[in-house]
């Protein structure tokens, strides 16, 4: 029986995605770098830092990734302290209190930064339904590495076989099931390019899950 739901955040909690989008593309503006679409969805599921990685050697930056990473999330900042129509996404709240109250351990192993996490989870009162939040800032490498979900499992109450990751990228999926945790592929359209057929089960909404229909998944088949 399903004891622990470990969710990703941006793309699946919140749809902050067009807040990243903003804020990376303002900033490779500012550095007159061209950023392909192929190449921007390649990142989803990277921290910032490995992004910057990325970018620093793709097109060979002077900048230091320290430096890079610092004034993105400026603009970061400034976007989502102004972006007033910034939602949960639907059903997603129904979703997590009900699993709260069904005594379901709830863990959140998200790519964005601490600070991120925290403005999120202070704007939507998030913080009560949760024993953890794991941010891929504290890993030298990201999704598609398993890492961060094989530490969240660590923080589980229960072993990994009685977890399930929530996630809506491809990297997401693959740390998944690299870490050995069953995955549910929330198909989001707000994450474009997004291969996941890999996951265990794919909803397109949330009122799609329910306590029941997760608490009885099992390591070697879903029957939903």
């Amino acid at each position: 029986m399903i004891q622990t739901v470990i969710f990703d955040m941006d793309g699946v909690i919140v749809d902050t995605e067009p807040v990243h989008r903003y804020s990376y593309y303002k900033q490779f503006e500012e550095l007159n770098i061209e950023v392909s679409e192929e190449l921007y969805t390649s990142f989803t599921g990277n921290s910032t830092r490995n992004t910057f990685q990325k970018i620093k050697d793709i097109f060979n930056l002077d900048q230091e990734v320290e430096d890079l990473i610092q004034r993105k999330r400026s603009i970061f900042n400034d976007a989502f302290d102004t972006k007033k129509d910034l939602e949960l996404l639907d059903g997603v709240r129904n979703l997590i209190v009900e699993l709260y109250q069904n005594k379901v351990q709830l863990i959140l192993a998200s790519s964005a930064s601490k600070v991120t996490i925290e403005r999120v989870f202070d704007r939507f009162e998030l913080h009560q339904y949760f024993t953890h939040k794991v941010s891929g800032e504290d890993f030298p490498q990201s999704k598609p590495h398993p890492a961060i979900f094989e530490h969240a499992a660590s923080l589980s109450v229960a072993p990994k076989e009685e977890c399930v990751v929530i996630e809506d990228s491809t990297n997401g999926l693959i740390a998944s099931k690299a870490a050995g945790i069953l995955c549910i592929g929330y198909n989001s359209a707000h994450s474009k390019n997004q291969d996941l057929s890999i996951a265990d089960h794919v909803i397109n909404h949330f009122d799609e899950l329910n306590y029941v229909l997760i608490k009885d998944m099992d390591s070697k088949l879903c029957n939903y």
